[in-house]
């Protein structure tokens, strides 16, 4: 404990007595300062303890006396030490008095006990608590690091928790409460993670103080990593800020989480590296090439059907606007706030990645450039966060294109489920999806959507219209010279399978006058209507042009 008014005046060598104030000896005295100035609070700090013998003070009178105290109580100085027989023979009433209407304590100070004895004391005790703090603080972090060897971070939060004499809690990347002590911390932790994630955007490290709704807890958020964008976070509650000795408890713990977030990255790093070699050995045929690397690593992920997922960012408005070289729409200062970078690829690897740990599930990610890959088990956790953050994007990229801020975008491509020796497939199928969910401005389109949906919404592609305007032109500069309609006519005869009479019909022409106008058209283009290939090129390109 600090040195305190009421352990000086038990000091059985300082002789102190107390003249006013007996029931406010408990407050901590942070120093013993000597000042004869008659108004001494422009250099007080607040805490001191303040030694006098009024040389320069009229004591004798109240009104004096009252404002004197008044001011050195609205300073925070904790007590008055008056030493008699210098200046005056005993503490002068007027002096008491005004003590014992503000509630500061008077302590008065024999002639034989010199102010420096005081000041020593003061200084000992100060020395003793720090001493008593960095010994305790020493023994903290020896007994958190045993905890983080042999426990790993749960043991950290348990010996963490008994030594502030409150609660701690650790967050993954997504704000996920992974682990608390006690156990009852962990619900109390769980309303924090909007906070953290507040936290999480500041550059590490990052730290702030925080209450708990509905609780009366003291809780301080610290970041935990070295990158740009931390990786976890620790909270720790406590009823009142906490001491000396507490927080060497809790910079051990950051330090030992940082330490411990850093292995697993490098460790996380090379996991990458085999998670990548897998997926080439997938992608080239060779599952059980691709069986005997991942081990015990991957190889649970390869026993069971499989999601392969592909994720890239595109420029939205705003980029587009700039690479255009024009200015991007204001942002609109009265939009709602976008929830999440919609375009960053790395946010999902980081949410994916949090509900498979959380789901004690295998998951592959590897990098591609500015992509990214990712095998997860079909129907598990990691595919449902995918949907769920998806989802999320989709609700953003909305509010961002609204108030022109979007400036990247975030598309995804899921496979249908696959095993090993169809990874190529699923692969395929991953990228087909990516690049219909790119051209619908879609954040995530699974395979099956793609198979049960239409083709059609694909010919809207503008590299489509423009090879079905190139392939119609021919036609369409025929029939603008008022030389026929084959157009109409080529319409008709594709739509009834080629049935002459039916697409006569439709037309109100005679059949034979139909045949002279797809010779015509066989003409113009120089390519058979006998060939399947060349109808279905014809009919996509009417259909792809039909709108305009």
């Amino acid at each position: 404990m600090p040195p305190t008014l009421a352990s000086l005046v038990h000091h059985s060598a300082l002789k102190l007595i107390v003249r006013a104030g007996g029931d406010h000896l408990d407050v901590p005295v942070r120093w013993a300062h000597v000042s004869e100035l008659a108004d001494p609070v422009p250099y007080m700090e607040g805490g001191e303890l303040l030694l006098i013998t009024a040389l320069k003070l009229d004591a004798e009178d109240p009104e004096s006396m009252r404002r004197y105290v008044r001011r050195l109580v609205g300073a925070g100085v904790v007590g008055l030490g008056f030493a008699v027989g210098v200046n005056y023979d005993e503490i002068p009433q007027a002096l008491v008095d005004a003590a014992k209407e503000e509630g500061l304590p008077l302590l008065e100070v024999p002639r034989r006990t010199p102010f420096l004895a005081i000041s020593k004391a003061v200084s000992a005790a100060i020395a003793a608590e720090q001493y008593r703090a960095v010994t305790a603080g020493f023994a903290a972090q020896r007994e958190l690091t045993r905890q983080t060897l042999n426990s790993g971070p749960e043991g950290l939060l348990t010996a963490l928790a008994g030594h502030i004499d409150g609660w701690a809690a650790l967050y993954d990347a997504s704000g996920s409460v992974v682990a608390a002590a006690p156990d009852w911390a962990a619900r109390r932790a769980a309303r924090l993670t909007a906070e953290v994630e507040r936290l999480r955007e500041r550059p590490a490290p990052a730290s702030a103080v925080v209450g708990v709704p509905d609780h009366e807890d003291r809780v301080e958020l610290h970041s935990i990593g070295t990158g740009r964008r931390p990786r976890a976070a620790l909270a720790v509650g406590t009823a009142a800020a906490p001491g000396t000795a507490e927080r060497y408890a809790v910079h051990s713990a950051i330090a030992l989480l940082t330490l411990t977030t850093e292995r697993s990255r490098s460790l996380h790093a090379a996991e990458q590296r085999i998670g990548a070699a897998v997926l080439r050995m997938l992608l080239a045929g060779e599952p059980d090439h691709a069986r005997t690397v991942a081990g015990d690593l991957y190889g649970g992920l390869l026993d069971a059907p499989f999601r392969m997922i592909v994720v890239e960012s595109v420029p939205g408005p705003a980029a587009r606007a700039r690479a255009a070289g024009q200015e991007p729409a204001p942002v609109s200062a009265s939009g709602p706030a976008v929830p999440l970078a919609t375009g960053d690829p790395g946010g999902l690897a980081e949410t994916v990645e949090s509900a498979a740990a959380r789901a004690g599930e295998t998951l592959l990610v590897v990098p591609e450039g500015d992509r990214l890959v990712v095998l997860a088990a079909d129907g598990g956790a990691a595919v449902a966060a995918c949907a769920e953050y998806a989802t999320a994007a989709e609700a953003a990229r909305a509010v961002s294109e609204h108030t022109g801020a979007d400036e990247y975008a975030l598309v995804v491509g899921v496979s249908a489920p696959a095993g090993p020796i169809a990874a190529a497939v699923a692969y395929k199928q991953a990228e087909q999806a990516l690049s219909v969910a790119r051209r619908r401005g879609r954040v995530l389109v699974e395979h099956e959507q793609v198979a049960a949906g239409s083709v059609l919404p694909l010919l809207a592609d503008d590299a489509v219209k423009a090879f079905a305007d190139g392939l119609l032109r021919a036609l369409r500069e025929h029939d603008a010279t008022g030389r026929g309609d084959l157009v109409a006519s080529l319409r008709a005869w594709l739509s009834r399978h080629g049935q002459w009479d039916s697409a006569a019909a439709d037309l109100g022409v005679h059949r034979h006058t139909l045949r002279y106008r797809m010779r015509r058209v066989e003409e113009i283009l120089g390519r058979s209507l006998d060939d399947p290939d060349v109808r279905m090129e014809l009919w996509l390109a009417l259909k792809a042009t039909s709108t305009e």
